[in-house]
C-alpha cells in the first residue's frame, strides 16, 4: 500500500488542487489509501484526515480506509474510538489480519504487552503475505516485558523473512549484546553475512562485538568489510578508528577518523579523538588544534574542554587549565571528576580556598576516594579550619576504618585543639594500624611531633 509518486501524481495533484477548490473529485479507494498512505509517511496528519473523510464520504463500506482511521486515533491517543470501530470491522471481517495488527497496536499503548503479543501471533496465522513485520512487532512487544531471549528470537525470524530488515537486525544484536552473548552474536552475524554478504550494516554489527571480546584485530578486518561494501558509512571509519587506537595504531587511526569527517559534517566525537591521537604521537600542537577544533563543533561538548584542561595540566600551564575546566564545570556542573580536576588545578596554583570547595563539592557527589578525604583535610589544616578538618576525617572514617593515615591527622588535629584524651587515643590507634605513618604528625603537625605529648604515647615507660 505505499504510495510511489512517480508512478501516482496525478491522484495525488488532483487531490490537492481539490483541496484549493471547492469541488469534490471522485478517487477509487485504492488511490485514497494510497493517498494516505503517503500523508502519514510524512508526517502529515492533517492532510492524511482529510484525505481518510473524503474517502470515506466516497467509499463507506471500505475496510481499509476505516482501518486508515483507526491508525489515526491510534496516533493521537484516541484509543477508546479506535477499539470502538475496530470491534465494529471486526464483526465484518473477523479474519482480517489488519485488525489483529491495530488491536495490538492498542493493547501495546495500554502495557498489555502479553496481550499484544497472543493478538500478533494471530495475525500471523491468518496472513497470506510477508510476515517479517510481525514478527518484527512482537520482538518488539518481548522488549517491553525485558524477554530479551524471546525478543531476540522473533528478530531472527523477521531477518529470516527479510534478509534486509536493518531495524530487526540492529535490534537483535542489542539483545545479544543485553545478554552478554558477543560469541552468539558473531556466530549469527557470520550466518548472516554467509547469506547477505555486502550488508555494511551487518559488517559492522560484527566488528563491534568483536571489539566487546578485545579480539580488535577481527574487529578491524570486520570494519574494512563494512567499509568495502559502503566506502562511504561514516560508522564504519569512526569505529575502526577506535580499535585502531586500541592498538596504538594512532597515524592509521587519524586516517579513519579523517576520511570520516570528508563524507558529512565534522563531527565532535571525531576530532576530539584525532587530538588524543595527535597528542599520544607527542604532536602537541596539532593536539591542542583538534581540541579547540571539537570545542568549535560543539562548544556544549564538556569532554572537549576537559581535553583541554588536561593537555594544559600537562604542559604545567595550570592557569589555562583552570580556565578550560571551569568552562567544563559551567556545562555539567554535577559531574564530579570535573569537580576532582577543580581541586587539583586550585590545589597546584596555590589557591586553597578554592581547591578546598572543589574537593568538598567532589566528596557531595559521591566521590569518597581515600585521597580525596586526606587532600581536602590537609588543604583545611593549612588555612587554619582545624574544627572542619576533624569533622571531615570522621566522616572519611566511616569509609575506611582502621586506617592509619587518617588516625595521625586527628590525633595531629586534637592535640592541637588540647583535646589530649582524643588526641591520645587515635595516635595510639595509628601506632597500631601502621607505625610507619608517623611522618604524617611530623610533617602537618611539627610542634606536635616535638611535643611530649606524642614522646610519652611512643615511649610510655620513660
Amino acid at each position: 500500500m505505499e504510495f510511489r509518486p512517480n508512478n501516482n501524481e496525478l491522484p495525488l495533484t488532483k487531490f490537492e488542487s481539490m483541496l484549493k477548490t471547492n469541488n469534490v473529485l471522485f478517487f477509487d479507494s485504492e488511490e485514497f489509501e494510497n493517498i494516505i498512505h503517503y500523508y502519514l509517511d510524512l508526517g502529515k496528519i492533517a492532510l492524511a484526515k482529510k484525505a481518510i473523510k473524503l474517502g470515506l464520504d466516497q467509499h463507506p463500506s471500505s475496510t481499509n480506509l476505516k482501518l486508515f482511521r483507526v491508525e489515526v486515533f491510534v496516533f493521537e491517543n484516541k484509543l477508546e474510538e479506535a477499539d470502538a470501530l475496530l470491534n465494529d470491522l471486526y464483526i465484518l471481517e473477523p479474519n482480517n489480519e489488519e485488525i489483529y495488527i491495530q488491536k495490538a497496536n492498542i493493547l501495546s499503548k495500554r502495557d498489555q504487552h502479553e496481550d499484544a503479543i497472543d493478538l500478533l501471533k494471530k495475525a500471523i496465522e491468518l496472513s497470506d503475505d510477508d510476515v517479517a513485520d510481525l514478527y518484527s512487532l512482537i520482538g518488539m512487544e518481548y522488549l517491553f516485558l525485558d524477554k530479551f531471549e524471546d525478543a531476540k528470537y522473533n528478530f531472527i525470524k523477521c531477518l529470516e523473512a527479510d534478509l534486509d530488515d536493518y531495524s530487526a537486525l540492529y535490534n537483535m544484536v542489542y539483545c545479544f549484546e543485553f545478554l552478554e552473548q558477543h560469541e552468539e552474536a558473531i556466530e549469527y552475524l557470520n550466518i548472516y553475512l554467509d547469506k547477505n554478504p555486502y550488508s555494511e550494516v551487518a559488517w559492522h554489527q560484527l566488528g563491534k562485538q568483536y571489539y566487546a571480546l578485545k579480539n580488535y584485530k577481527k574487529a578491524v578486518a570486520a570494519f574494512d568489510f563494512a567499509i568495502i561494501s559502503d566506502d562511504t558509512f561514516v560508522g564504519a571509519y569512526i569505529e575502526k578508528g577506535k580499535v585502531l587506537e586500541k592498538l596504538k595504531r594512532f597515524n592509521e587511526a587519524i586516517e579513519s577518523y579523517s576520511t570520516s569527517l570528508s563524507l558529512e559534517d565534522p563531527t565532535s566525537f571525531a576530532l576530539l579523538r584525532i587530538g588524543h591521537c595527535h597528542e599520544k604521537l607527542g604532536n602537541h600542537d596539532l593536539a591542542v588544534q583538534y581540541f579547540y577544533k571539537t570545542v568549535h563543533e560543539d562548544p556544549l561538548l564538556d569532554k572537549g574542554w576537559v581535553a583541554i584542561t588536561k593537555f594544559y595540566i600537562k604542559q604545567r600551564n595550570y592557569q589555562k587549565a583552570l580556565h578550560y575546566i571551569n568552562k567544563a564545570i559551567n556545562i555539567d556542573s554535577e559531574n564530579v571528576k570535573y569537580w576532582k580536576l577543580y581541586g587539583q588545578i586550585n590545589h597546584r596554583l596555590g589557591f586553597l580556598e578554592a581547591a578546598e570547595q572543589g574537593f568538598k563539592k567532589t566528596l557531595e557527589l559521591g566521590n569518597y576516594e581515600l585521597n580525596t578525604w586526606l587532600t581536602r583535610c590537609d588543604i583545611l589544616i593549612k588555612i587554619g579550619e582545624q574544627e572542619a578538618a576533624i569533622y571531615n576525617l570522621l566522616q572519611a572514617i566511616e569509609f575506611y576504618p582502621e586506617n592509619a593515615e587518617i588516625e595521625f591527622r586527628l590525633a595531629g588535629l586534637y592535640h592541637v585543639e588540647n583535646e589530649q584524651e582524643k588526641a591520645t587515643f587515635h595516635l595510639k590507634n595509628a601506632l597500631i594500624y601502621n607505625p610507619d605513618y608517623i611522618f604524617i604528625i611530623e610533617e602537618l603537625f611539627p610542634e606536635t611531633y616535638k611535643s611530649t605529648f606524642v614522646k610519652k604515647v611512643l615511649n610510655p615507660k620513660e
